[in-house]
């Protein structure tokens, strides 16, 4: 056990011996700042290591691993872990080695060198094991279109050796936790974009996996759809299941995501929450979008006093972000200059940093996602 695990533990013998009920430790607990999920999330993982279960601290420990097809490397000694009962948001542009580190994780390919383990098991040595206690949903639906929905769920729960009642149970539940149940016994070619999403994603929890991959498992879906699925991640996280997402919209990983990694050729170049990596941007930024972009030269000498030498601009599409640490001051010193200048303004406005702000800084491009956080 580690120190705070043994603080923890400490603390309810104590409370225990005070005699005080259950409801007063839990609240004694969050009254000094614990976070009540985590506490029963760490008694959960004691009590499987005095059973002897397959029961690590981290969810997920990745150590050095890489992976490279022919000259390109997708992976580059990466090094990640993920607490139980985490969603973990790995954002990055296309081609970044996103989905790669899935497929590793989820034991569909092997690395090339480096080390992990997924819910106590060996990536390498037990994957037979490891396979039996994840979820994995990928960026294309993997159901059959020429069954049920209903099908599709107990084929999956026969394939991981379910009993059969136990099976059509879990086929039951399912569907109705996805709102499917009006449709269970239709062919899913009858099913709309968002249903077979929401299928695909039911069918990747039939064995109650204790972590879940979720590799871009909105890309497609209407909006209405996306916050549908979103409220059931939410609810699967709540229950302790881990999740690790990888996304194109920015705001679903502000929306979902306990912490956010950006990575980039390969490499791992930022880790934090998204209000963390936002404050490495620095303050607020001032958004100018030009009505004519040929005045984008004309604009930037304009505002050289204005840091615009940190400025990021969009040439193409006449937009420039800069910098305002005297947030509305900023504000309107950049409308006089501009006005000063007779640089016509299509738009301006005064806002906080988003994840998109967060990847210019980083990398120097655009992510190349879609949204807003």
């Amino acid at each position: 056990m580690n120190s705070i695990d043994v603080e923890l533990v400490g603390y309810i013998k104590e409370a225990k011996k005070a005699g005080m009920t259950h409801e007063q430790i839990m609240s004694a607990l969050k009254l000094a700042g614990w976070n009540t999920d985590n506490v029963v999330t760490t008694l959960l993982s004691l009590v499987g290591q005095v059973n002897g279960e397959k029961k690590a601290d981290q969810a997920i420990i990745v150590k050095g691993v890489s992976k490279s097809f022919g000259a390109v490397k997708a992976l580059e000694n990466i090094n990640l872990t993920i607490p139980y009962g985490h969603v973990l948001g790995l954002l990055g542009p296309n081609g970044a080695g996103k989905t790669t580190l899935v497929r590793v994780l989820a034991t569909l390919l092997k690395p090339d060198s480096g080390f992990f383990k997924v819910a106590g098991y060996d990536g390498l040595k037990e994957s037979s094991d490891l396979k039996s206690v994840i979820g994995l949903t990928g960026q294309f639906t993997a159901i059959d279109e020429y069954l049920t929905g209903r099908e599709n769920l107990e084929l999956i729960g026969r394939l991981y050796h379910l009993e059969k009642n136990k099976t059509k149970a879990r086929a039951e539940e399912l569907l109705n936790q996805f709102d499917l149940s009006f449709a269970g016994n239709r062919l899913v070619r009858t099913y709309s974009g968002g249903m077979r999403r929401r299928l695909d994603l039911a069918a990747s929890l039939v064995n109650n996996p204790k972590v879940l991959f979720l590799d871009e498992p909105t890309t497609g879906l209407d909006p209405q759809s996306r916050i549908v699925l979103w409220g059931v991640i939410k609810k699967l996280v709540e229950a302790g299941t881990t999740v690790l997402l990888t996304t194109q919209y920015l705001e679903e990983a502000d929306h979902l995501c306990d912490e956010i990694v950006v990575i980039d050729h390969g490499r791992i170049i930022a880790r934090g929450t998204a209000d963390t990596l936002k404050s490495q941007v620095g303050g607020d930024v001032v958004e100018i979008h030009l009505n004519d972009p040929k005045e984008m030269e004309t604009a930037k000498k304009a505002l050289m006093g204005m840091g615009s030498d940190l400025a990021r601009i969009d040439a193409e599409v006449g937009i420039i972000k800069l910098p305002a640490k005297r947030g509305s001051t900023d504000l309107i010193e950049t409308v006089r200059l501009l006005d000063g200048a007779r640089v016509e303004i299509a738009d301006i406005m005064l806002r906080r940093p988003t994840l998109d702000d967060v990847f210019l800084s980083l990398t120097g491009h655009s992510t190349g996602l879609e949204g807003n956080s």
